[in-house]
């Protein structure tokens, strides 16, 4: 079959038609490779629980149009690909995040090929129907949740690494390749792929890319766009574009890879990437440092930031989350302290580094600095780290994650604000934080079937991103935006800034229909 040619739609049975949007395609992005991928205010007080905004402008589909769809996704897909029953369906409407509606989807896609990528894209455009693409669902601000009728594109058949190359220093691979996955893949041809999020023993590559997620090891390495040298892109109408490069350098025309990065699904489906890789470092050493206050730690992570150093890791956690930490994994650590700070080095010299950063940590006041005696005792340290949130998300039957990020120079005042707010709304905030480079996570625990506790949760989650950006911050370093914080992107970008933003959605996607209301 010509991939130009539209997917031919099934007839309908006689009787009333759906009415379509009236308005076609006005731009085109740029045409398409043939081959296959080388590779919010605060709340007002309720009676009810808050419920979040409505995830999509989209009506629900007529029974007619349902089955219609359906019909043509089948034309193109194996049975296995397409879920229809709505019990299964249901269980994948939403991520991880709280307070985030969503809707009822038609159907959910699993696509093994970008063939099966592309004929989804060309059913959805020719009947007018939204389409949510999807990773491993661990997301945290609701940008992977349903709308009512879309199809749900979940991209996690899509696993396979398709060449890992030790010369160019790359990967090339599907989006729904694990990071952890990956990470232990190259390992084995001693390279290495730093962006490490909490959840990389789940999380896809391809999640990773729509969120351009972080980790521990930013602080040195970067973010997850600084490793994507190049995407394969299933765009709106079914087209397959192909961005970036495999080479080490390149500035042909403008940079579309970077765009896609952190663009929750919203401008282009991800079927492929070629990631950038680096040399295998040493197995990281850590040590601990206890504080007798949150900014006493975040004098020392200024100072030890300021000297110089290069730690592969520089993390805090808090009093609460210490505490929670202990009472979920009986990890030890030491809860006396109001601060704890976590360092690494991977470097050769690394005992020598830690050295460094625990006399700053003395002269900030540190009350004890305890080095971890080898790898093995680090990874412990690290694997404590990892649980700050499920830890968190324990202690309360809900719980709201905030993802401000600000200068490091200001971070202990956006830790000791963040703790005034939840004196001010009574609500048990913990916070464990990527001190090397500002991005916090406050978690509001907080019980939703309480209406007062759930209403003063979203208020305090607000009061944080306005705090943050005072500060000078932005709302979101890694987590992105989704539905949970739309209302706030508005406020950080200003007029102008979100109306050249929702121009270059329309640019890719004229009629809205990937991840509406989602971003704007």
């Amino acid at each position: 079959m010509d991939d130009d040619l539209p997917v031919r739609i099934p007839e309908p049975a006689p009787g009333p038609q759906p009415v379509a949007p009236s308005a076609e395609p006005s731009a085109e992005p740029s045409a398409e490779p043939s081959a296959e991928p080388s590779a919010a205010p605060s709340a007002e007080p309720s009676a009810e629980p808050y419920a979040g905004p409505s995830p999509a402008p989209f009506p629900a589909p007529s029974a007619e149009l349902h089955a219609r769809l359906l019909a043509a996704l089948g034309e193109g897909l194996p049975p296995e690909a397409l879920l229809t029953d709505p019990q299964v369906t249901a269980s994948y409407a939403t991520d991880m995040a709280s307070f985030c509606a969503a809707g009822t989807p038609a159907a959910v896609v699993l696509p093994r090929t970008v063939e099966q990528v592309r004929h989804v894209m060309r059913t959805a455009t020719a009947l007018r129907v939204p389409v949510v693409p999807q990773g491993a669902r661990t997301g945290l601000s609701g940008a992977a949740n349903a709308s009512d009728g879309c199809i749900v594109l979940s991209l996690v058949a899509m696993d396979r690494i398709l060449e890992i190359s030790a010369v160019d220093r790359i990967a090339v691979v599907e989006p729904g390749v694990v990071n952890a996955v990956l990470s232990r893949a190259v390992a084995e041809q001693g390279l290495y792929y730093p962006p490490d999020p909490s959840s990389w023993e789940q999380c896809t590559i391809g999640g990773n890319i729509g969120t351009a997620s972080g980790g521990l090891c930013c602080v040195k390495y970067g973010v997850t766009a600084e490793y994507v040298l190049g995407l394969d892109v299933v765009l709106a109408d079914g087209r397959l574009l192909r961005t970036g490069r495999r080479t080490a350098k390149g500035v042909a025309g403008y940079d579309l890879t970077r765009l896609f990065v952190g663009s929750e699904g919203s401008l282009g489906v991800v079927v492929g990437a070629v990631l950038a890789l680096r040399p295998a470092p040493p197995r990281q050493l850590a040590l601990a440092a206890e504080f007798p206050s949150v900014a006493a730690a975040c004098a020392a992570v200024c100072a030890v930031m300021e000297a110089g150093l290069a730690p592969s890791l520089l993390e805090l956690m808090d009093r609460t989350t210490v505490r929670a930490v202990n009472a979920l994994g009986r990890m030890g650590l030491p809860e006396s302290t109001e601060a704890l700070l976590l360092a690494a080095f991977d470097t050769p010299d690394a005992a020598d580094g830690l050295a460094a950063v625990g006399a700053l940590c003395a002269a900030a006041g540190a009350t004890a600095v305890v080095p971890a005696e080898d790898a093995a005792e680090s990874e412990l340290l690290l694997q404590a780290r990892r649980m700050s949130l499920t830890a968190l998300e324990a202690l309360r039957p809900a719980t709201m994650i905030d993802d401000v990020c600000v200068p490091r120079s200001r971070l202990a005042e956006m830790l000791d604000g963040t703790a005034a707010i939840a004196r001010r709304y009574d609500l048990l905030i913990g916070v464990c934080a990527h001190a090397g480079d500002g991005n916090t996570h406050p978690v509001v625990c907080f019980d939703p079937a309480d209406a007062d506790e759930a209403r003063r949760a979203r208020e305090s989650f607000d009061a944080i991103m306005a705090l943050g950006l005072e500060l000078g911050g932005t709302i979101t370093g890694e987590h992105g935006v989704g539905v949970l914080k739309k209302e706030w992107l508005a406020r950080e970008l200003g007029p102008v800034g979100l109306e050249v933003q929702r121009n270059v959605k329309r640019a890719f996607d004229p009629l809205g229909l990937l991840n509406p209301g989602k971003l704007f």
